[in-house]
């Protein structure tokens, strides 16, 4: 019986290792679950409502990541430090309200490059205020996002103003509407793949070198790990802190010029109250609340997964305050799927 007992053991053993091991491989590679998340939510979408699959569908998806991507490109830098922003929404509306205004009341004819890069340079200030404030006052970045948020928004609010800007300037309308590629459907109906989807696209490469060929991007990491570990090592969590901060600020005021562009409207008002979704995203594609991790790829799946969530589950019938409790219990899944522990 002994011998019968030690063998059913032994073959249990392999079976139970092996789930250990497929447990510690997926807690260590998050975005192998956000895509998989992505992949059962459009097999689900697709077999209920095949519309899902039609190109213009498809194209609106693509649409719908390029502001989203570019806020959580920005809050993955911050979070991978071991920060929190949450002014990159108001630091957008800031910029695209005051770069449309006095585009179209001064320099109608203003280059969109130019355009992009003014309004770079200002997003860039904002959050480099941030980020000193941060390492100035030593406080928690949260706090400190939280009141520079309201700052700005009433900033605007009170002396610049809160009329909707509907002709917005040449340049950025026809921004807009340039299109990469078109696609006609066989019901003779065309669908546009917009050029500013590039944008993203040069940002995530440039994210993606910063955070992993860079200097920069090592700092980042282990100040986000360790701050008092790296500060004895000689990085200097100032440089850090202002950095990210302003990195984050420079792709929220692109964001704000690319929301006015494709919708062709500047509302001061726009853009409010989607902070915790694009951090919902970022923290779905593997990034830690804590810092030191997170990656870019992570951070697109998240953000396709978030916009799916957002934009495609009306197709099947889900009314939004619904899409609202799945988009939850994803965070809630993802966050106790990564915060496990295999054991050895």
């Amino acid at each position: 019986m002994t011998d019968i007992a030690a063998d059913q053991a032994a073959n249990s053993m392999p079976t139970e290792s092996g789930i250990n091991r497929f447990a510690r491989w997926l807690v260590r590679h998050p975005p192998v679950v956000t895509a998989a998340l992505i992949a059962l939510v459009c097999l689900v979408v697709g077999t209920i409502n095949p519309d899902f699959w039609q190109m213009s569908n498809l194209f609106d998806m693509a649409r719908s990541t390029v502001v989203r991507g570019l806020f959580a490109l920005g809050v993955l830098v911050v979070l991978a430090s071991g920060g929190l922003d949450v002014s990159f929404t108001a630091i957008a509306a800031f910029v695209m309200y005051v770069m449309t205004m006095l585009v179209t009341n001064y320099v109608p004819d203003l280059p969109i490059l130019v355009i992009l890069l003014v309004a770079a340079l200002g997003g860039a200030l904002l959050g480099a205020m941030n980020g000193l404030l941060v390492s100035t006052l030593k406080a928690p970045s949260l706090i400190v996002t939280i009141g520079t948020q309201y700052v700005i928004r009433g900033f605007l609010l009170t002396f610049i103003g809160t009329a909707l800007f509907m002709n917005i300037p040449n340049a950025m309308d026809a921004f807009g509407k340039w299109a990469l590629f078109q696609h006609t459907g066989a019901n003779g109906a065309v669908s546009t793949m917009p050029v500013y989807v590039l944008v993203l696209a040069l940002a995530i490469i440039v994210t993606w070198f910063m955070l992993n060929r860079t200097l920069m991007g090592r700092a980042i990491y282990a100040v986000g790990g360790n701050a008092g570990i790296a500060e004895r090592l000689g990085y200097s969590l100032r440089r850090v802190h202002i950095f990210v901060f302003a990195y984050a600020g420079l792709l929220a005021g692109i964001a704000g010029i690319m929301h006015v562009s494709s919708n062709r409207l500047a509302n001061p008002f726009d853009l409010a109250g989607s902070e915790l979704e694009v951090i919902a995203a970022v923290i779905l594609g593997g990034a830690r609340i804590t810092g030191g991790s997170g990656t870019v790829l992570g951070t697109m799946l998240g953000v396709v997964l978030i916009t799916l969530v957002s934009n495609v589950l009306i197709l099947v019938g889900i009314p939004s305050t619904s899409q609202l409790a799945i988009l939850g219990l994803f965070i809630v899944g993802a966050g106790a799927l990564f915060s496990i522990k295999p054991r050895g």
